[in-house]
């Protein structure tokens, strides 16, 4: 290309590249750069011993497209608060260094393209589709204040990381899109940083970030969400960090973190998600969730976790598992006993574990929701043994009384002991304990069947004791 085709703005912009100046067009109002001159410098633009080339430009309205598929460019580019009239496209191209900061472009493709510093695209406005799908940065990606206005559809995305590898942090704080994000299968060596954003797709998609890899955290405080995010079989060691968050996806689901591997997650202080909440099969180390935030609709299938904070009373923290759509998952209710084991608090995992028995009776058959009924009166299910010292003292009040008043006869006069109402009464509740009374004396009529009433009385609260205790001493 000839200097002497080229406008004057051009021939600045050119005299500028050899020892990388900026030029700042908008002192002088903008001014129209052609895209093919950016490229003609980028690829074979002059150069001066001792100086660094670069392409530094500010406030320039570029026409045309900015065409650099493949190629290899070894010079910083800035080209800041510019105005694009068609979208760049960089696809599979080798940069250094990129920044497109405060522009306005149509869209731009970066699909498979290699930086080896940083892409800052920070308060970019764009118009149309933004693809960095299978992009490797080296430095960090910044997106932070971005805006994407798309008219697509709703399952046709707006931006494109995924499969994306990004070596340091990706900074999309305060970023403002309509429309899918796809994240799957990206790499983030750093944090993923979505504080203060804004994404929209109701009823639909809004982030697609399964198998997402980041090094860090997911730091996503204050963010706000229409649609539903998806972060299936994501692994953040870090924390997943959802304070104040407004989740909202209604007859759908809000959030999907199943299969997921995530050190800490943090849903506290915003306002109730809206959809369902699904975390089955996810590792969590520390799930910190407040009982608020939760929806009417939870699926926690074989979910575990070490630690479940802040602490809140039983009460508070059973519906969680009672809103499981599935069905009854013992699992759940073993995973919470633990938590509250683990900081000792076991009058909160008695109550866990007596939530657990009367949700498994619903299963059950009519035979075994009597029965079930029946230990739960008595002494419910072995979990609270002072209701039945309550019942055997009752009965023994009742049967002693009773038989003081009216003394059975003796099966055999001369041989049998002093008869004891008390302790002949006990020989009818405790099935194991013999005081020698039960043998030698014989009651009639309704007497007999008071002693028959306390006979078996005594078996059901015997049996549900044992079974209580039996089950206390195996989870210690």
């Amino acid at each position: 290309m000839e200097i002497d085709d080229l406008t004057p703005a051009e021939r600045r912009l050119w005299r500028a590249f050899a020892t990388g100046a900026e030029v700042d067009f908008r002192e002088d109002g903008e001014q129209a750069v052609r895209a093919v001159v950016l490229r003609a410098l980028l690829l074979n633009g002059p150069e001066e011993p001792g100086e660094i080339a670069a392409l530094k430009v500010r406030g320039a309205r570029v026409t045309g497209v900015l065409d650099l598929r493949y190629a290899t460019v070894g010079s910083v580019i800035h080209l800041t608060h510019c105005r694009f009239t068609d979208a760049p496209d960089l696809v599979g191209a080798h940069l250094r260094y990129l920044s497109l900061r405060d522009s306005g472009m149509p869209g731009l493709s970066v699909t498979r393209a290699r930086i080896d510093g940083s892409l800052r695209l920070t308060r970019c406005r764009f118009g149309g589709p933004v693809r960095l799908d299978g992009a490797q940065i080296s430095g960090a990606l910044f997106l932070e204040g971005a805006e994407i206005a798309v008219a697509a559809p709703a399952a046709q995305p707006v931006l494109q990381l995924n499969q994306v590898t990004v070596e340091d942090d990706l900074c999309a704080r305060g970023l403002r899109a309509r429309g899918l994000i796809r994240l799957d299968g990206a790499t983030v060596a750093g944090s993923l940083d979505l504080e203060d954003a804004e994404l929209g797709n109701p009823g639909a998609r809004v982030l697609d970030a399964e198998a997402l890899d980041v090094g860090a955290n997911l730091l996503a405080r204050r963010l706000r969400a229409q649609g539903r995010i998806d972060l299936r079989g994501a692994r953040v060691p870090g924390r997943v960090d959802l304070l104040d968050a407004r989740l909202s996806n209604p007859g759908g689901t809000a959030l999907r973190a199943s299969s997921c591997v995530i050190g800490e997650f943090w849903l506290r202080r915003g306002p109730r998600v809206e959809g369902m909440l699904n975390l089955r099969r996810a590792e969590i180390n520390q799930l910190d969730v407040e009982p608020e935030m939760l929806p009417d609709q939870v699926r926690l299938l074989d979910l575990t976790y070490t630690f479940l904070t802040p602490h809140e009373p039983a009460e508070r923290r059973l519906p969680m598992l009672e809103r499981d759509g599935e069905g009854f998952d013992p699992h759940a209710y073993e995973q919470l006993t633990a938590a509250y084991r683990r900081i000792g608090d076991d009058q909160a995992a008695r109550l866990v574990q007596l939530a657990k028995q009367r949700r498994r009776r619903s299963t059950l058959p009519w035979y075994g929701k009597v029965w079930g009924h029946l230990q739960d009166a008595a002494v419910g299910y072995g979990f609270r043994p002072l209701r039945a010292a309550v019942w055997l003292l009752s009965l023994l009040a009742v049967g002693s009384l009773v038989y003081a008043g009216h003394h059975p006869p003796a099966l055999k006069a001369g041989e049998a002991p002093r008869f004891d109402p008390v302790f002949y009464t006990l020989d009818l509740l405790l099935p194991v304990i013999s005081f020698g009374q039960e043998g030698a004396f014989a009651p009639r009529g309704g007497y007999q069947t008071l002693s028959y009433v306390l006979v078996v009385t005594g078996w059901i609260l015997a049996t549900t004791v044992v079974a209580g205790v039996t089950r206390t001493v195996s989870r210690q």
